[in-house]
């Protein structure tokens, strides 16, 4: 299967450059997977949408202000050069309690051995390793508490497609409102439209709810960069699976219930987790993920999705298309486009069941 199978026309002006006014206000279309037959809604009517009984998965991880600003404390090259200037670092992944994986821009320029600092010398790392397209291990001198200070220096790591700096309300908007588990350089999309009332709502009519956490990273950042599916290859996820968690979605499937996910890296610890299971039963566990799933794919686990819209030729649009059909997506992607939904991060959603 082709990457270019999985690409459509997207208008620049539909890519959401704000988060809505209202966390729940956004659209929400509605794809029967079945049959392939969509309808215009709201994120509102979401918990109408949910059975008495429907167990719904959300992640709980929370975005970190993962972008940094470094300068060059210089390094003396082979030639006699000393090298200076300044960097944007965005960490994607704690690998050891001080050493972290990182994007460089400008890339080429951050040599294996030079020291980096940030702020006023309030940070100072080192290069210890590099890989391709701007990829790099830092590791930070040991400081008291380096999660203050990179709330204090660090910017919110909003993707590529939003053509803004920061401000300050994306701290509280790229972030979804039960975030609790600090870890990703990038917010669980589909999470971010839900509220306190939309969930007491949906607890009120007997959905029960449940989280996960997937610690979102590079993957995210990268574009897929071969021609089939078949070669694509994913970067390892931090993720846990609390026992309570494991014990809910045990029980829903021994009763027969529906497992809703919101959003697809949900849906990846899901169904990456399913693959762990002895005997039909989910036990408490953390690990790393790198699933991949595309059309063709089994699920085990989810039987409903909640989720933003995506790029096109991404893997989280063959992802949904693998759950609801890669020729039903496709077409309700073309709806969307047409009837002018809003997509990516701060856009729009839909619901496939």
């Amino acid at each position: 299967m082709l990457v270019s199978d999985f690409d459509f026309h997207l208008p620049e002006e539909l890519i959401a450059q704000q988060p809505p006014e209202d966390r729940a206000g956004a659209r929400m279309l509605r794809l029967d997977r079945a049959t392939g037959a969509w309808q215009d809604g709201w994120f509102r009517e979401f918990p109408d949408l949910l059975r008495e009984g429907d167990l719904l998965v959300l992640n709980d991880s929370r975005v970190i202000p993962a972008r940094l600003f470094a300068h060059r404390a210089g390094l003396h090259t082979q030639a006699g050069h000393q090298t200076s200037g300044r960097i944007q670092v965005l960490l994607t992944e704690q690998v050891s309690e001080w050493e972290w994986r990182v994007l460089a821009r400008p890339g080429r320029k951050v040599l294996t051995g030079e020291r980096l600092t940030f702020g006023e010398n309030e940070l100072q790392a080192e290069v210890t390793a590099h890989g391709e397209f701007g990829e790099r291990t830092l590791r930070f001198e040991p400081t008291p508490d380096f999660f203050a200070i990179l709330d204090r220096l660090g910017h919110m790591p909003l993707p590529p497609y939003i053509h803004r700096q920061d401000r300050a309300q994306d701290r509280e908007r790229y972030q979804t409102v039960y975030a609790r588990e600090r870890g990703s350089v990038a917010a669980p999309t589909a999470g971010l439209h839900f509220t306190p009332e939309i969930l007491e709502r949906l607890r009120g009519r007997g959905v029960e709810v449940a989280y996960v956490t997937l610690h979102v990273g590079l993957g995210t950042f990268q574009p897929v960069r071969v021609e089939t599916v078949e070669e694509i290859h994913l970067h390892a996820e931090r993720y846990t699976l609390s026992e309570a968690t494991a014990a809910a979605i045990n029980a829903a499937r021994r009763d027969g219930r529906r497992v809703i996910a919101a959003g697809t890296t949900t849906v990846r610890t899901l169904e990456h987790c399913a693959a762990t299971m002895e005997s039909g039963e989910l036990a408490a566990h953390s690990g790393v993920t790198s699933i991949f799933i595309s059309p063709g794919y089994k699920f085990r686990i989810v039987g409903g999705l909640l989720t933003n819209f995506h790029l096109p030729q991404s893997t989280l649009l063959m992802l949904v298309s693998a759950f609801g059909g890669r020729e039903h997506v496709m077409a309700a992607y073309g709806h969307a486009v047409e009837a002018g939904y809003r997509f990516f991060s701060y856009g729009d959603c839909m619901f496939v069941s």
